[in-house]
């Protein structure tokens, strides 16, 4: 089998990370950071770190898809950055938990129905 032109490659998935840095001075900052966070959460992102949120995507198309869904979402105040990785890429990340190096998790298998 061509692994090439398989429907699910390291090549064609995708990794969306976004990352960001929002104010939470006052009551309504602190609200429009949570329900940034709670957007993401309810798109199927996990969180990698605290500000930091990633999902993986069968294809560069169903990351276009959550990308622009991020942006709807974005609040009026602080900074965010979103980029695009294919899964190849991500699978060459290296984590460490102080200074033992840490397992990665492999992504669950998401059923796609269209």
């Amino acid at each position: 089998m061509d692994y090439r032109f398989s429907r699910l490659n390291q090549y064609r998935s995708m990794w969306v990370l976004v990352f960001f840095d929002l104010p939470t001075e006052t009551r309504k900052e602190r609200k429009a950071a949570n329900r940034f966070r709670k957007d993401l959460l309810d798109d199927g992102f996990g969180m990698f770190q605290f500000s930091i949120y990633l999902r993986f995507c069968a294809s560069r198309e169903n990351a276009e898809v959550h990308i622009k869904r991020t942006k709807r979402a974005l609040p009026k105040k602080g900074k965010v950055g979103i980029m695009q990785i294919t899964d190849k890429q991500f699978g060459m990340i290296e984590l460490f938990q102080g200074q033992e190096e840490a397992e990665t998790e492999q992504p669950t298998q998401q059923l796609e129905l269209f």
